[in-house]
């Protein structure tokens, strides 16, 4: 006998990246930033005064709403806090998307989405992405066909690292009906070059949602903490009616405003990130792996002909070195791989020419 709703029962969880122990693992398979926290994150929680948390945290967390406000030249209440970038597609999907209602995204794509779908007991579709990755030229006219609720794009791209511009998003955003999410978990690894900015899009639209995550870019998974930022019309319901009363505690928040408050040392990591995911893109493609342009801090690397994907990831793994390995149509011979700090990746490379 089970008490699971039947649409639970069915389905199947989220398989995260794997999580091992030990000081000697090289982690490059969860796409995490290499280099630390800023220097003021580790101030800000040596600062805690442990006694205010008898209190509850502020409850739409003001003062960091107030710094992202002020990073990106917004408004706070353009801006709502989440406990991780995943908490946002939650709540999106469940202020947006009514039970049966339809989803639809890319394929290959974010594995979590199909996962929220099902919780929330919606009908997901995917579009498949051109044999390069690109997008399909009659992708406005699929979603449509959809009659979709919502439809979720990762930018750039996961996994393959493929960046949409904004001029692009906003003829997506015009042409649909539903809501658009902009899942931009990456955002922070594209080249400066790419002058990229959909902040303007979502603020000025009535139907666009950007998801952040401090994640990545900030170095702080561990944290769990993201925002999203949009027109008020889609902030407000979630602000005030589905969100948790405190969704971010108080630690979180100090946190997570001292790094967004950190913006030179950002930088700095991303630098470094973008300079390493260059000498990886070129070392890899010498190795014999095909390897997809990326604006994102990892890097997705077709096997070289005669050699198996599944099978240079075990022999990393037993070299204490992980990368991820996908049992999905079209990723089957391909390996993901986080950009590391210049000592992993040289022996990632390292491993690779051994095994192959």
């Amino acid at each position: 006998m089970t008490f699971e709703r039947p649409n639970i029962a069915r389905m199947q969880g989220y398989k995260p990246g794997e999580q091992l122990d030990g000081g000697n693992i090289i982690k490059l398979n969860t796409n995490e930033n290499p280099y630390p926290p800023a220097p003021a994150v580790t101030e800000a929680l040596q600062d805690i005064d442990t006694a205010a948390l008898r209190r509850y945290p502020p409850p739409t967390a003001s003062t960091f709403r107030q710094a992202v406000a002020n990073l990106h030249g917004i408004q706070p209440e353009n801006i709502i806090a989440t406990n991780g970038g995943d908490e946002l597609l939650r709540l999106a999907l469940t202020t947006f998307v009514s039970p049966g209602a339809c989803i639809v995204t890319t394929q290959p794509s974010y594995s979590l989405y199909p996962v929220l779908a099902e919780i929330q007991g919606c009908e997901y579709r995917e579009i498949a992405l051109n044999d390069d990755w690109s997008m399909p030229q009659d992708f406005l006219g699929q979603l449509e066909q959809t009659a979709a609720s919502m439809c979720l794009l990762v930018n750039p791209h996961a996994p393959t690292g493929q960046l949409l511009s904004a001029d692009y998003l906003e003829t997506i955003s015009k042409g649909f009906p539903g809501v658009l999410l902009i899942d931009e978990a990456y955002v922070d690894f594209v080249d400066e070059d790419q002058a990229y900015s959909a902040i303007e899009l979502a603020t000025t639209s009535d139907n666009v949602l950007l998801l952040r995550t401090l994640s990545k870019g900030y170095s702080l998974a561990g944290l769990r903490f993201g925002y999203g930022i949009g027109n008020r019309s889609l902030i407000e319901p979630m602000q005030f009616k589905t969100r948790d009363s405190y969704n971010t505690d108080l630690i979180a928040q100090k946190l997570a405003t001292a790094a967004i408050q950190s913006q030179d040392y950002a930088r700095e990591t991303w630098k470094s990130v973008r300079q390493e995911r260059k000498r990886l893109h070129t070392e890899l493609e010498a190795l014999g792996f095909m390897v997809a342009p990326s604006q994102t801090n990892f890097l997705l690397a077709t096997a070289p002909a005669g050699s198996d994907a599944e099978s240079l990831y075990q022999g990393l793994k037993q070299r204490q070195i992980l990368v991820r390995h996908f049992q999905q149509p079209r990723l089957e011979d391909k390996l993901r791989i986080s950009v590391g700090t210049p000592d992993e990746n040289s022996k990632l490379l390292s491993a690779l020419a051994e095994l192959l």
